[in-house]
């Protein structure tokens, strides 16, 4: 069951990676930091993109969490034969991940959505990034989450605990993210995910 639980957790990672690009990407490129502080430039962007993008992401991206939640708490369930400690700290960090990191998801589809739908104007900007600042706390959470569970799967790889060899604590999203953090690879946490999943599908016995 773990290894269908893995293989749920890639295509999972892959359908949110696609999700992350159709926010990020629009017909007249890619969304930067540069672009949400110019009222301007961000208009512009905007420019053509139809409302079906950031909708699809909301729908399809809440359909990918729910398909790699399984790869999280089956890593927890694993892990309970060689620690139970560990595993509730797996179990409880996979919760703490997940459910903030829906949120931050349809909030993030939620905003472009309405600002293409508002007419793209200075002030549907600024209720938007209001919007999205006031709901920022839920990426925070999300990602703590993430830590700890990365952290801790990691140290128990590292430290031959597991029934996985020792090398195998390179198959990690923390890993692969500071790996990719210099790259312009879009859906960089995704991508990382999917590894990460991937590696451990082929090695866990």
């Amino acid at each position: 069951m773990i290894k269908t639980a893995l293989l749920l957790a890639v295509i999972g990672h892959i359908l949110c990676g696609i999700c992350d690009c159709l926010l990020s990407y629009s017909p007249k490129g890619r969304l930067n930091l540069k672009e949400i502080r110019d009222p301007e430039k961000m208009h512009v962007l905007f420019e053509g993109m139809p409302l079906s993008y950031p909708m699809v992401s909301i729908v399809m991206g809440t359909f990918a969490i729910l398909l790699f939640s399984f790869g999280y708490f089956a890593l927890s369930h694993w892990m309970q034969q060689f620690s139970p400690a560990a595993a509730n700290i797996l179990f409880i960090s996979a919760a703490v991940f997940l459910i903030p990191i829906t949120t931050h998801h349809v909030f993030c589809g939620a905003v472009e959505w309405l600002y293409i739908r508002l007419g793209r104007t200075r002030e549907a900007r600024d209720a938007v990034l209001g919007l999205q600042k006031k709901s920022i706390v839920t990426m925070f959470a999300g990602y703590a989450g993430l830590l700890a569970f990365t952290g801790t799967l990691f140290f128990m790889t590292v430290t031959g605990r597991t029934a996985v060899p020792q090398w195998g604590c390179v198959f990690n999203t923390l890993i692969f993210m500071l790996a990719l953090l210099p790259t312009k690879l879009p859906a960089k946490g995704n991508i990382a995910g999917a590894l990460m999943f991937l590696g451990l599908l082929f090695i866990i016995p």
